[in-house]
């Protein structure tokens, strides 16, 4: 019988705090401009460009909150940022205030970065080592039955609409309202000194450090070669969103745009379930199967984007004819764009369960989920400031493809030389309950057990 307290619950409860926040976020920004109609896409842009460069900050140091308030509370507060945000886009459908926009941006990303790095915690460090691709695919697919679902929202709601223009005000209220239930589900996740795997190791943290001590913590990832090395990566793992979901806003119109979103997400789900099997083939040692996740994400990442870019030169932002599902020629457009959302689930599962294999250590992995995101961030709040510029749409297309191909090299190198396993006998408890770093409603505390004061890495 499966306990409440066990990794996969554990990431089925997170994945559904996901699913109703940034999943819907995704399923609305996928919608290009938010959802509104095309000459709000320099808005939108500007509200990204604020929402990435506060997620970049707080990222840093995201990891130190969720190590001293435990992720249950880092990922409520995480949450309000997306009730807030899609408020905002009601509000400006009704009443044009484009400064809570950009206000209600920059808010979610400090939320978001806050969210982003318990989930990150908490998705690489919970389940079983051999269980990591596949716990990485789980997540994703609940996460992204949101853009899913969420993209199936606007599509009923806007059947009957024609040309570029804006979805319902409807939209924005079910948005809303489903973020509200998100951000409720947070409560539902343990602490991790509760969570005991099915090996029988239980979720170690180290004692419960000083603001000062976390501090240097971070700063300590900084140092460590293989976070360095995959900066690349992490810096081009978000720079396309401006991008795709600019060209989704300005080639399709309203409803076909929401068609494209909901494959979009559903191919994320395909591919994470793909290469989350293929990274936890127990016939192969971790190296070998890091090796041939990472040459099969390479491949698709650089034939996709050889097709994106041969479609991108046969238009660029003068425009003005948005393709419906029935017009002749939709199809290789569609196909280029649903599966630039297969190749991000490939590149993005690949980097968490890379990650994951580099620590078991659910605060030292918070630091890492932190670093990513808010390098990853960065990333984001440049490319929607390009987008903003006007900038020629054959260039977003080959700064983007050449990121992603430019990370690859050093991914590889960070891959060969990861080692089997990362687990030892401290890992292992008794009957008893898991003991580490304990946390309760008001802070987190040590418990006094000798045995559990070494951080487990």
């Amino acid at each position: 019988m499966i306990k409440y307290n066990s990794p996969l619950i554990q990431i089925i409860l997170l994945g559904m705090v996901c699913f109703c926040c940034p999943g819907m976020y995704n399923a609305l920004s996928g919608l290009g401009a938010g959802g509104r109609i095309n000459t709000d896409v320099y808005l939108t842009d500007s509200s990204n460009a604020a929402l990435y460069a506060c997620f970049a900050v707080v990222g840093f140091f995201a990891g130190s909150v969720n190590n001293t308030l435990g992720p249950k509370y880092t990922l409520l507060i995480g949450s309000f940022g997306y009730v807030l945000y899609s408020a905002s886009l009601w509000v400006y459908d009704t009443k044009g205030n484009a400064g809570f926009v950009i206000a209600a941006g920059a808010i979610l990303g400090c939320c978001a970065g806050l969210l982003w790095t318990a989930q990150g915690s908490i998705m690489m460090s919970y389940p079983e080592e051999k269980n990591k691709g596949k716990y990485v695919s789980i997540f994703w697919a609940l996460f992204n039955l949101g853009g899913v679902l969420g993209s199936l929202i606007p599509l009923g709601l806007n059947l009957t609409s024609s040309g570029q223009g804006g979805v319902s005000t409807g939209t924005y209220i079910a948005f809303v309202v489903i973020m509200i239930i998100g951000g409720l589900c947070s409560l539902l996740i343990c602490q991790p000194n509760s969570v005991i795997r099915n090996d029988g190791t239980a979720v170690h943290m180290a004692q419960h450090t000083t603001w000062k001590q976390e501090l240097k913590g971070v700063l300590g990832v900084f140092t460590q070669w293989r976070i360095i090395a995959l900066l690349p990566a992490f810096l081009a793992s978000n720079w396309f969103y401006s991008y795709q979901f600019g060209v989704n806003a300005l080639y399709f119109d309203v409803a076909t745009r929401s068609l494209n979103g909901t494959m979009y997400w559903a191919m994320q789900i395909v591919a994470s379930v793909l290469i989350g099997q293929l990274l936890d083939w127990s016939r192969f040692k971790r190296r070998d199967r890091g090796m041939m996740g990472l040459a099969v994400t390479f491949l698709f990442c650089m034939g996709v984007w050889a097709g994106g870019f041969a479609f991108q030169l046969t238009f660029d932002r003068t425009f003005d004819t948005p393709v419906h599902w029935t017009d002749p020629g939709f199809g290789g457009p569609f196909a280029v764009y649903i599966l630039y959302g297969f190749i991000d689930a490939l590149y993005q599962s690949y980097l968490y369960w890379l990650m994951g294999a580099m620590s078991n250590d659910p605060g030292m992995l918070a630091r890492y989920a932190g670093f990513y995101k808010a390098v990853q961030s960065a990333g984001g709040a440049i490319s929607f400031g390009i987008d903003a510029a006007h900038t020629d749409l054959r260039w977003e297309c080959l700064i983007s493809w050449l990121l992603v191909f430019i990370s690859f090299p050093l991914i590889a190198l960070v891959t060969w030389n990861i080692t089997d396993t990362n687990i030892t006998t401290e890992d292992f408890v008794d009957a008893s309950p898991a003991s580490s770093v304990h946390y309760d409603d008001e802070k987190a505390q040590q418990k006094p057990n000798d045995d559990s004061q070494a951080q487990i890495v």
